[in-house]
């Protein structure tokens, strides 16, 4: 019986997850923009090469790609992106921490990682869902 429901909401999960993933990294964006310099610098401290670049890069991804899941366009495009993303942040910050932070650690550990890690995953491979730009207005996924 509850199968017969959720199967009729199955079309609208990449909808769901797309808007809710798209929220976080466009409110895990907009702060980088007003300290742009401290991200940069935190990014040189990892060793990362050409920090500048990619702080702003990282920035314009998870501002910009974030509204873009919001909206669903260029979602398969953009959840690649942040696959890639979430990949480095795990492994160049987040294996130190551990999966759970421990109580005496700053900031969390690999689990949001990987949770948004495998959300878009699922958004690369499922698509806009229904309720998208891509679905409504240009009839196609991009």
């Amino acid at each position: 019986m509850l199968k017969k429901y959720t199967e009729s909401l199955a079309p609208f999960v990449p909808t769901v997850l797309r808007i809710l993933v798209g929220l976080i990294f466009l409110l895990h964006g907009l702060p980088k923009w007003q300290g742009l310099d401290g991200f940069a610098g935190f990014l040189g401290s990892l060793g990362v090469p050409l920090p500048g670049v990619f702080a702003f890069l990282v920035a314009l991804l998870e501002t910009g790609g974030g509204l873009l899941l919001i909206i669903g366009l260029g979602t398969r495009w953009v959840a690649w992106l942040f696959v890639i993303e979430m990949i480095f942040t795990t492994l160049l910050v987040k294996v130190n921490i551990g999966f759970i932070a421990p109580a005496d650690a700053p900031g969390v550990g690999a689990e949001l990682d990987l949770l948004l890690l495998a959300c878009a995953f699922a958004l690369a491979v499922l698509g806009s869902g229904p309720l998208s730009v891509e679905q409504n207005l240009l009839r196609r996924e991009v």
